[in-house]
């Protein structure tokens, strides 16, 4: 109620702003500014006042720009976003720049906050975390100051996902394995903690065992990006859903995960068909080892992923931004080269992947996609490998990153770059 009072106030003092403003302010994205991340925070509060403004793809590293007036100087100043306030001459300029077409830049007008949920279990009942590890999309979402709500099974079930613009996977496990750390973290109070709440889940909604009830979700969240929905996917939120769709009515659990031992002529039921992103992939089997497929490229299977932490960069691909305004939306970065990150879904093997799936960014050198997009009907899709852009080896029970010593993470700004998509205007949203 509070948010709705002062949104209402803002959008007043701004009525009277916008006839007595004078210019634009043009918030650079390129490496003159000092906090990339909280930048899309500023766009997305101007998007909440009902303000128009223009992304700028590929100009200045992606720059925003929206009519100038005291309330957002004083956001930017207050969140220590660099920005300038230029004539409106002058943007008129930047526009006719950017419209010609031998320029490969392109001027969209965002229009609506997308409204964000973010599918993650991080609180039981009495606000106790239930994993012991963290989200990047929720760790820079709240550092952008870009409001969420936090959403999970039931919400999804109960039919939720329909309220919601963009969806974020956390770092879960679709195939109901409880992430494979049986090997490492079973005799743990938060592994057996967890599978006791995700059991109880299971059967309250009517599931003998938390595979099914997982498939279930897979499902609906299927239905919400094939009606036009924005989904967005991290470390094993990536593989583990489509092996789900792939799975569907094939037990892939062994024993300890479920209480039956699983098919074991489950690999050639698989239905690559199902997929978003992955083909021909082999299961990992063996419910010791901390990982889902052969998806990843860090799997301990031949050839296995060996990269110099000091040397383990991915490239982004330039685009065409009058033509392929998604993926040049999905790449706006101040650098094509960003520092690599590990995650129990690392990096996805090139030859693991569908002919009809996006590479946005990629290690040639080790034959690896980090950075996927892809449509489904209405909807689209992003998964981005990795669990944190800026702690290379994230481990169970590390601490969350502090943002505030990232502000122009590039890695982090791939995420935000999803976050804002859905706020284009549809009509330039050419797939």
């Amino acid at each position: 109620m509070l948010r709705k009072t002062i949104l209402i106030i803002i959008n007043l003092v701004l009525g009277v702003q916008w006839l007595l403003s004078q210019g634009t302010i043009l918030i650079p994205m390129d490496e003159s500014q000092t906090n990339h991340m909280k930048a899309y925070g500023i766009a997305y509060r101007v998007l909440e006042a009902k303000i128009e403004a223009y992304w700028l793809l590929n100009y200045r590293g992606g720059s925003f720009a929206f009519t100038n007036n005291k309330v957002f100087a004083d956001e930017c100043k207050r969140r220590g976003v660099s920005y300038e306030v230029i004539p409106n001459t002058k943007f008129e300029s930047i526009l006719a720049q950017i419209a010609n077409p031998e320029v490969n830049m392109d001027a969209l007008k965002l229009e609506v906050a997308p409204k964000v949920a973010v599918y993650s279990p991080t609180k039981d009942a009495q606000g106790k975390d239930i994993q012991p590890w963290d989200d990047a999309v929720t760790l820079v979402l709240t550092y952008a100051e870009i409001p969420y709500t936090i959403i999970y099974d039931s919400e999804v079930l109960g039919g939720k996902l329909a309220e919601y613009d963009w969806l974020h996977l956390h770092h879960e496990d679709f195939t109901g394995q409880f992430g494979k750390f049986y090997a490492q973290y079973s005799a743990q109070v938060w592994y057996k903690d967890h599978v006791t709440q995700m059991t109880n889940l299971a059967k309250k909604h009517g599931f003998q065992k938390v595979s099914e009830l997982k498939l279930a979700v897979v499902k609906k969240i299927r239905e919400f990006v094939s009606g036009g929905g924005f989904m967005f996917a991290m470390c094993s939120a990536t593989d583990s859903y489509d092996i789900a769709l792939a799975a569907d009515g094939v037990d892939i659990c062994e024993y300890m995960f479920d209480g039956d031992p699983a098919d074991p002529n489950a690999q050639n039921k698989l239905n690559f068909e199902n997929t978003f992103a992955f083909k021909n992939f082999t299961l990992v089997k063996d419910p010791m080892q901390y990982e889902f497929s052969t998806i990843d490229a860090s799997t301990a299977t031949s050839p296995m992923r060996n990269v110099n932490e000091n040397i383990d960069y991915f490239t982004l691909f330039d685009f065409s931004a009058k033509w392929d305004p998604i993926p040049t939306m999905l790449t706006q970065c101040h650098t094509r080269e960003v520092k690599g990150f590990m995650g129990q879904t690392t990096a996805f093997r090139k030859n693991q992947i569908k002919s009809n799936v996006l590479i946005l960014g990629e290690n040639k050198a080790e034959g690896e996609a980090r950075y996927i997009h892809g449509t489904f009907e209405k909807g689209t899709w992003s998964f981005y490998g990795g669990h944190d852009p800026e702690d290379y080896r994230h481990f169970v029970m590390d601490p969350p990153t502090d943002l505030n010593l990232h502000p122009q993470s590039a890695g982090y700004r791939l995420i935000l770059n999803n976050v804002l998509f859905p706020a284009a205007k549809k009509k330039q949203r050419k797939t």
